[in-house]
């Protein structure tokens, strides 16, 4: 198992970071690797969040001294969304089969998680976000089908997308974790416009189903300090609780979104004005 370590920055010094610094801080490039679990811990709200690709072996999901437990979920909940193939959750001796678009919540306490390939021609990739958990909450399964839809957006505005929410009060109990995946429809780029911040609660999102020759302009820094950073496909980015929230594609895609913080309320934002961003 690979862990990154973020520190978090304050904006006032944030927006000098050139591009290099900027993708360096908040970027994590290689979220799925063959074989492993590749994970970044964020200072931002402790969130734990990365990547696991079983192909031809079984990864066991650890804790170590970057947690301060030998057992990642002893003071943690984990939430799981596999993005492609068909695989199985092995946690505590259960295993819950996964395919595409299938989420899983899994509560503190649990102490053996495991991540395995149905077909290793077809690999599973299990994109995963942590937070700290000051209670247990039963380990839910959560096909698309029962994930909460929410239906956004207008095609004169090009930002017509469906929210599915997996973590969320409205489908599974958790301590502190949001967490689920906004789908794009065809000639839709923005992925939240007019933005907004959410002093409350931090963010980090992965991007995927992109097209090879498409990109993503992740909108980052507060509202009259606007920067971008320039996401390939399957790349996260940490998006910090005083950072606004939005992104535009080359192309439609689609992204999971994992939130912690203060609160729990979906709709507990800030909207900014689009003629006030500079």
């Amino acid at each position: 198992m690979n862990l990154e370590i973020r520190y978090t920055g304050h904006p006032e010094d944030v927006k000098r970071y050139d591009t290099e610094a900027l993708r360096r801080h908040f970027l994590f490039e290689k979220v799925f690797v063959r074989d492993e679990i590749s994970l970044c811990y964020t200072h931002s709200d402790r969130v734990v969040f990365g990547g696991a690709f079983p192909v031809e072996k079984t990864l066991r999901l650890e804790g170590g001294k970057d947690f301060g437990t030998d057992v990642f979920l002893d003071r943690r909940e984990l939430g799981i969304i596999c993005i492609a193939g068909q695989g199985s959750v092995s946690a505590d001796g259960t295993a819950y089969p996964m395919k595409k678009g299938d989420g899983l919540y899994i509560g503190k306490g649990t102490r053996e998680v495991s991540f395995s390939a149905a077909d290793k021609k077809d690999p599973p990739k299990f994109y995963l976000a942590s937070a700290p958990a000051h209670t247990s909450y039963p380990t839910v399964l959560i096909p698309i089908e029962k994930a909460n839809p929410r239906k956004l957006g207008e095609g004169a505005t090009v930002n017509v997308r469906t929210i599915y929410q997996y973590v969320h009060p409205a489908v599974c109990q958790s301590c502190q974790l949001v967490m689920g995946m906004t789908v794009l429809e065809e000639g839709s780029v923005w992925n939240t416009m007019p933005c907004h911040t959410h002093e409350r609660r931090m963010e980090v999102y992965l991007y995927f189903d992109m097209k090879k020759d498409a990109a993503v302009f992740h909108l980052h820094g507060q509202p009259q300090e606007t920067r971008h950073i320039v996401i390939n496909n399957e790349q996260a980015v940490i998006s910090p609780s005083w950072s606004i929230h939005s992104g535009v594609g080359t192309a439609a895609y689609t992204f999971i979104w994992a939130m912690a913080g203060e609160n729990q309320t979906f709709d507990d934002m800030d909207t900014i004005v689009t003629t006030e961003l500079r």
